[in-house]
């Protein structure tokens, strides 16, 4: 079979299994009319950038990203435009000696061939995405700008006309334009699409290992179709403008499931819209995997197996604790214990455990949940935040009678913790007596290993960081990112967490018996050893993982 360094490399990145192979290799036998690369993005296998990307680093083909596309025709009239639509190439330039074409099979020799006679000239190759080839034709050849102009007149609709509304949200234009979007969002493993309306512009951002990048939006026009048609996806009440709503969508696109939660607030101009993307299949639930190693994990999976007590995850929002919690559960996920946990929302459903969402609005609070829990004979609950001094005082009172809990908080350290349990209202008796260990961390981004660049520290920055104490022998290097096709130009790819634990010691508990403050535990904890978020961050620059400026990005001390 064609196609075998494509196959290998794919198969090298985890993006195509030995079975899913299997089915290509039989679908391909009565689908002469579509090539192999067609064929694994049409089946939901691989995405269009998976393929592009597997060309590249298997056959040495250039990619073509989207603003390459020139606007003007590059290939002569003898070449039709039906053929190029079929065949999805694109002229990119033309010299005396050569024509480069983008294709999103470049090892197609058909093709190329039947250029060449057309033109008769060589044809150099390059590897583009299939949409973004079949956008670029319609710029050229002058079809998108009557498309868009009639879509933009089909969707300028007034806000009253909700039943027209509801008609256009799902019409074709109106739900393509919408999957384009997810698409692009699921392309560029986004966490987060913010689609916000103004009063000249709609602007649509992605968020990508934590930092939004803005993409080409519909027409302001389109606003309210748009809008609609994601709240009808939700099941949302596309009449309700006023108020603020929250909502679900389950959607199998590119060849993943995806879990997205969506969420709408009034805004002058409309409604803003946040959909999460919440991919099962990319959520690494392993604690190597999300930045713990060493003496870290070790303490970490000690506190884990204690049969009682709370364990608490502290960092603001966006730092990873969710992630983490679920990790956590997946380690204590066995057949020998009950593990119920009380969330909201839900952000991924785990098999085996029972999964409470909470809902203030009909009385159903993290505390009123927590009182029937107990009685279910659970041997580990999970409580999503801890928010108020009810839901503290009946975690306290599981983890006294026999119950594993584990809760998170919003504060800046591990430390912040505990004074923040006093300012609650909790006795420090009860929560020395529980409390085993608390966790603090913050998320930063992973420097991409196809690009980075390091250089030897100079010795003034060795010396006001003090990086000696993390590797006192030989040259310190520290690495930057420059950007490739592999991260998108970006320099990075992915994230992982920087942490700092720390355990409940004696010591540690007559200083909360005194009310000492923070830093004053803060202080005796890094005295027993304990590595403060800086410091752990410090270590995986020196490991080449990230960047100084991540960490500094994440961590305020100095």
């Amino acid at each position: 079979m064609a196609y075998q360094s494509l196959l290998k490399t794919l198969q090298k990145k985890d993006k195509l299994s030995a079975s899913e192979l299997k089915k290509v290799e039989r679908v391909k036998k009565t689908s002469v009319a579509e090539s192999l690369p067609q064929l694994l993005v049409k089946l939901g296998l691989c995405s269009e950038l998976d393929v592009a990307d597997a060309f590249v680093e298997s056959g040495q083909f250039e990619k073509v990203t989207a603003d390459q596309y020139p606007l003007e025709m590059q290939l002569p009239e003898t070449v039709s435009l039906r053929f190029l639509k079929n065949y999805h190439v694109i002229g990119l330039n033309h010299t005396d000696d050569d024509i480069t074409v983008a294709l999103m099979d470049p090892e197609d020799q058909f093709t190329i061939n039947a250029l060449r006679l057309a033109t008769g000239k060589p044809i150099i190759a390059k590897v583009g995405l299939l949409s973004e080839i079949d956008a670029a034709l319609d710029v050229q050849y002058g079809e998108a700008r009557s498309k868009m102009d009639k879509l933009v007149d089909d969707l300028a609709v007034g806000e009253e006309d909700l039943e027209h509304l509801k008609d256009l949200a799902s019409e074709a234009p109106v739900i393509k334009m919408v999957n384009l979007i997810m698409q692009r969002a699921i392309e560029t493993r986004a966490s987060d699409i913010h689609i916000e309306p103004f009063e000249q512009a709609l602007k649509i951002r992605l968020r990508v290992d934590g930092v939004l990048q803005e993409i080409d939006a519909p027409n302001v026009k389109s606003t309210a179709a748009v809008i609609s048609r994601i709240k009808i996806m939700a099941k949302l009440n596309i009449a309700e403008r006023r108020l603020p709503q929250d909502g679900r969508i389950k959607v199998q696109m590119l060849g993943k499931e995806l879990d997205l939660r969506v969420s709408t607030i009034p805004t002058m101009y409309g409604e803003s819209v946040v959909i999460r993307l919440l991919d099962k299949e990319n959520t690494v639930l392993d604690f190597a995997a999300l930045g713990f190693a060493g003496r870290h994990l070790q303490q970490f999976i000690d506190v884990l197996s204690q049969p009682h007590g709370i364990i608490l995850i502290t960092g603001p929002t966006g730092s990873g604790k969710s992630t983490t919690m679920y990790a956590a559960l997946k380690q204590l996920n066995t057949s020998e214990r009950k593990i119920i946990t009380v969330e909201d929302p839900v952000e991924y459903q785990m098999e085996g455990i029972n999964q409470i969402q909470a809902k203030p609005q009909i009385g159903l609070t993290f505390a009123s949940a927590l009182r029937s829990i107990v009685r279910q004979d659970p041997d580990v609950i999970m409580i999503g935040e801890m928010r108020d001094l009810e839901t503290a005082r009946i975690a306290v009172q599981s983890a006294l009678t026999g119950h594993l809990v584990l809760s998170t908080l919003h504060t800046n350290d591990a430390a912040g913790g505990i004074t923040r349990l006093l300012d609650m209202g909790l006795e420090e008796y009860l929560l020395t007596s529980t409390v085993n260990g608390i966790l603090a961390q913050r998320l930063v981004r992973k420097l991409c290993p196809a690009c980075k660049e390091g250089s030897i520290a100079a010795p003034e920055i060795v010396k006001d960081l003090r990086l000696q104490r993390f590797a006192p022998e030989g040259d310190i290097v520290l690495y930057k990112p420059v950007g490739c096709s592999a991260c998108a130009g970006m320099g990075y790819r992915g994230r992982l967490a920087i942490i700092e634990f720390l355990p409940m010691t004696d010591p540690i508990r007559k200083l909360i018996m005194a009310h000492e403050e923070a830093g004053a535990i803060q202080k005796l904890a890094i005295a027993e050893g304990m590595q403060t978020l800086y410091e752990n961050g410090l270590v995986k620059v020196i490991q080449g993982i990230t960047t100084l400026e991540e960490v500094m990005r994440v961590t305020s001390e100095t």
